[in-house]
């Protein structure tokens, strides 16, 4: 596995490949797969994503009752054609949301990379596809440079929020997305890299502050935000703008704002949104 987002772009532009095809190249050779098998799994996980948007029920509540119906308002709401943000930013929205909800219902999802972000992907590759035509097998190459982004922050800082907070978990998402998203619309491995950074970037920070423990609230919502946030960090990348700080720098640095923040913000739901009286009701009402 890749350590670091230069190292793969070197090796993009050493053999004249793109992203997603180093990341296939060096699993092929850590798991000892052929190409087919490798891909053919990946493509599995993606399929897996489309299932769980599809079968996403709005009638489900999670067992705490802080969690579910909101999908299903979303997609009544983009249904109606008068959103702020527009039709394509609606339906990732609504994508995220009932991944999310979907995940705190119990419901089969894939954990990219984390189940408490496991809307932010989903979210974004699915309504590209649906709004640009991509096959399953474009979208599948999309899922390897997501994975590798992934892959680099795994093993240069963290993904999960006992360790780092919710920049790990949804800030590592989003940085993958962009990554995604840009590679769908043609963009190179540099610019693949500066949107994954501009994506971690502009979640730096973002606490775990789980209400009562359970990755519902605040953790569903947020999803939506880092779909978001990729999308404009691609945009961005996809239009020739670049972090001015080093990509593989930017994930050094969230590790570092992760391993300064206090225990109370990595997921004890002793602090933050946890921690407010309404936080603290919802607490006692499930205990």
């Amino acid at each position: 596995m890749y350590e670091s987002l230069g190292d793969i772009c070197s090796r993009a532009e050493e053999k004249k490949i793109t992203f997603w095809e180093v990341i296939l190249e060096d699993d092929c050779v850590e798991r000892q797969l052929e190409r087919e098998a490798s891909f053919a799994q990946m493509k599995t996980m993606y399929l897996a994503m489309k299932d769980a948007d599809a079968s996403y029920d709005p009638a489900l509540e999670s067992r705490s009752g802080l969690t579910g119906r909101d999908g299903g308002k979303m997609e009544q709401y983009v249904n109606g054609g008068d959103t702020l943000c527009g039709d394509f930013i609606g339906r990732v929205m609504e994508k995220a949301v009932k991944m999310g909800e979907s995940n705190a219902c119990m419901k089969r999802i894939v954990a990219a990379p984390t189940a408490g972000a496991c809307g932010v992907v989903p979210a974004v590759l699915l309504a590209m596809q649906d709004k640009y035509g991509f096959t399953d097998e474009k979208m599948t190459e999309a899922l390897y440079v997501a994975a590798g982004i992934g892959g680099v922050i795994a093993s240069r800082a963290f993904i999960a929020g006992a360790q780092g907070g919710c920049q790990a978990e949804i800030g590592s998402a989003s940085s993958m997305a962009a990554g995604a998203a840009v590679y769908l619309r043609g963009g190179d491995a540099k610019a693949i890299s500066h949107a994954a950074a501009m994506a971690m970037k502009n979640l730096l920070g973002l606490v775990c502050d789980p209400v009562a423990g359970l990755v519902e609230v605040p953790c569903v919502k947020r999803n939506v935000s880092g779909a978001v946030v990729a999308l404009a960090a691609a945009d961005m990348a996809l239009a020739g703008v670049y972090s001015r700080i080093e990509p593989d720098e930017v994930i050094d640095a969230m590790r570092e704002v992760g391993l300064s923040m206090p225990a109370c913000m990595r997921e004890t739901s002793e602090g933050g949104l946890a921690a407010t009286p309404t936080g603290i009701r919802a607490k006692e009402r499930l205990q």
